[in-house]
């Protein structure tokens, strides 16, 4: 199985969550279930199926982490000597040639896209179309709405 590159920051925010769920909520949970089954009739009992249910979805997560992090090839662009080309892992100020609007947004794997917060995937065709520019080039973006053209005007290695 090939590798799945992350970012530096992306694999120590679900190192993060992974933390949080197995030394806290699992904690918890545990609890809720063992007070739940001390009330009694557990084939009634709502509260003991609502935290069997949470532990269900926090068990799949950490499985689902777990299985990211041991798949992932984590890159720190700030190490990369990628001699002012957009890259996986940079930022990328743009500015829309058309509407004259500046954008920003950052190259990251997958499961760290986040077009809410300017993260967009390698993968997509929008960082396609960007990965192997440099500052001053045009990048052509082929989208459903039609053709848009950028002038990549920045690249971070951040």
């Amino acid at each position: 199985m090939s590798k799945t590159p992350l970012t530096k920051k992306g694999a120590q925010s679900l190192k993060d969550e992974l933390d949080l769920l197995k030394n806290v909520k699992r904690p918890r949970i545990t609890e809720a279930i063992a007070d739940a089954r001390a009330h009694g009739d557990l084939k009634e009992n709502a509260e003991y199926h609502a935290a069997r249910e949470e532990q269900g979805l926090v068990e799949a997560r950490v499985r689902d982490i777990e299985s990211k992090l041991g798949n992932a090839q984590v890159i720190d662009v700030s190490t990369l000597n990628a001699n002012g080309k957009v890259v996986f892992g940079c930022t990328v100020e743009l500015e829309n040639i058309e509407t004259e609007e500046l954008i920003t947004y950052t190259i990251v794997g997958q499961d760290e896209a986040d077009i809410k917060r300017n993260l967009i995937s390698y993968a997509s065709p929008f960082a396609k179309a960007l990965i192997g520019k440099e500052e001053g080039d045009i990048a052509v973006v082929k989208a459903p709405a039609g053709v848009t053209e950028y002038e990549i005007t920045e690249v971070r290695y951040e």
